[in-house]
């Protein structure tokens, strides 16, 4: 899985409200930013059409990723023939809202968030990126190298580093996970915090800042493959079952014609050379149509946790 990262497309390439219910989203919790977060924008000569706006959170790639993003944005607005803003937000919970709002009209998301932006404003797919040929991922737990932890169960008692609330890698998968064994974020550990990026959650795990931490596989193996030092200091101790990869999505209310024309423009860009150089830059196979069925799992995950808090 070393290849995979849009990455991150990421996560990567998750979550739904319901989870705020179980404890993702307590406001009581700490909260880790660990840097401010940018808009990226591009001037361009054809400046005489309103700006396409794409999305990104910056909790989907480390910082050193964005470049493959510009090379994306400046790629499609090539090919569009009409300006691209890059906009760049600090959760997935900002990106949705201005989906919802039209701030947005195309963003790269993690797989919660489609499903809760499908079910509540009709967010659609527009392409997924394939790694190794396959639009899936995973949640790893992971620990610091020399922990006595083991698995999963082995974080009763201990620190916990969430991602982003409404992550499906970082924060429903464990919280799901919790769930099954009758636990709670509040009940299971000693305290948990969220970072807002995977690339930080595997910094927090790295120096011993939380005994463990959900993150999502894609960026993990980015980490490993430009900095194996640091992934050198953690270990994987849980790898979930795949779910449906972070894709890029649009909203409802942009045209028919437009979404056509960028999905075709994706779908066929690894068969140009430029198209094929920024691919591999990202580590993505290709992009390819995608299926909302993939996403059926993290409705049964919100599903599960909305029964049992009912309860």
């Amino acid at each position: 899985m070393l290849q995979l990262v849009t990455r991150l497309l990421p996560c990567h390439l998750a979550i739904l409200s319901i989870v705020t219910l179980i404890g993702c989203s307590d406001k009581n919790v700490q909260e880790v930013r660990l840097e401010q977060q940018h808009i990226l924008k591009r001037a361009s000569s054809a400046s005489v059409r309103t700006p396409l706006r794409l999305g990104m959170g910056a909790m989907i790639t480390p910082k050193e990723g964005y470049v493959y993003y510009r090379q994306l944005k400046d790629y499609l607005e090539d090919k569009v023939g009409q300006p691209i803003q890059l906009v760049d937000r600090e959760n997935y919970d900002q990106i949705n809202k201005l989906l919802e709002s039209g701030g947005l009209d195309v963003a790269f998301i993690c797989a919660g968030p489609y499903v809760e932006g499908h079910e509540k404003f009709d967010l659609e797919l527009l392409a997924v990126p394939l790694v190794h040929g396959k639009p899936a991922y995973h949640s790893y737990i992971i620990v610091p190298q020399d922990s006595p932890v083991h698995d999963f169960a082995g974080l009763r008692g201990k620190s916990f580093a969430f991602a982003d609330p409404k992550s499906n890698s970082g924060c429903l998968v464990p919280t799901y996970m919790l769930s099954r064994m009758g636990e709670t974020p509040h009940s299971f550990f000693s305290k948990h915090i969220y970072t807002y990026g995977h690339d930080k959650s595997i910094n927090a795990v790295a120096r011993k800042m939380v005994d463990g931490a959900a993150v999502d596989s894609l960026i993990w193996e980015y980490i490993q493959w430009k900095h194996p030092d640091l992934t050198a200091k953690t270990r994987i101790v849980t790898t979930s079952p795949p779910y449906g990869i972070p894709p890029l999505v649009v909203r409802a209310g942009v045209d028919p014609a437009t979404k056509h024309q960028l999905r075709e423009i994706l779908l066929h860009m690894h068969e140009t050379q430029r198209g094929r150089e920024i691919l591999a830059g990202m580590m993505v196979d290709r992009f390819a149509d995608g299926n909302d069925r993939d996403y059926d799992s993290i409705r049964e995950m919100n599903a599960w946790i909305a029964r049992r808090t009912v309860k």
